[in-house]
């Protein structure tokens, strides 16, 4: 399935040394994540930037992405190898809230507009979210996990002004589907650690965690 990336620091830090991290992650991962990236980050001005690409993170020229203090990634492994197309590459954004997913689940029973499943989990978030994203996330969540037949694994994570949002759940391989982040000068959270980098902290599963 998809990996994440979400960093946040008060003061600006490079994009390139990240991706090119996270894509040497995204690349040797056990599962494919080739279907195309994206990534959202803040300018100077406090507004969101995008890019997005239907070929591999780890084919990406790097050097055209600058500083931010906010960056959001995602690096997609489409369910079944199907809809690969760049409107399906996630970051998504609402014009308030970006939103990064990644996980499988069978036999949703939930009605909801999208194109794709992680779309539509994003769009019935935001309808509970009346500016407690917190609350509607773990109403969302909720919902979701009664009213499906069966979740391999389930994380989200959820980027606005007031914070950062991390949902995460899994029934199985608990060492690919555990987030994990670092803090120091920089808060880092990750699908998995960086190569050949320690002191990552592990996110527990069935919880959400508030930056």
């Amino acid at each position: 399935m998809c990996r994440l990336l979400t960093i946040k620091s008060e003061t600006p830090f490079a994009i390139a040394p990240h991706l090119s991290k996270f894509s040497a992650m995204a690349k040797n991962s056990k599962e494919y994540q080739g279907h195309g990236w994206g990534c959202a980050y803040l300018n100077d001005s406090a507004d969101w930037q995008f890019y997005k690409n239907i070929n591999p993170v780890w084919q990406e020229n790097f050097n055209q992405f600058g500083q931010t203090r906010l960056l959001v990634v995602h690096a997609r492994s489409a369910f079944e190898d199907k809809d690969i197309t760049i409107e399906n590459n996630m970051p998504f954004f609402d014009g308030r809230t970006v939103f990064i997913f990644n996980g499988e689940l069978r036999g949703v029973k939930i009605r909801e507009e999208g194109r794709i499943g992680a779309e539509k989990i994003f769009n019935y978030i935001r309808r509970f979210d009346k500016g407690d994203t917190r609350r509607a996330l773990e109403k969302a969540v909720g919902i979701i996990r009664k009213r499906t037949r069966y979740i391999r694994g389930m994380n989200i994570i959820l980027v606005n002004h007031k914070g950062i949002f991390v949902s995460s759940y899994f029934t199985e391989d608990e060492d690919y589907f555990t987030m994990r982040y670092r803090e120091g000068r920089e808060l880092v959270i990750c699908s998995a650690p960086y190569p050949a980098e320690r002191n990552w902290q592990k996110i527990v599963n069935d919880s959400v965690r508030v930056w």
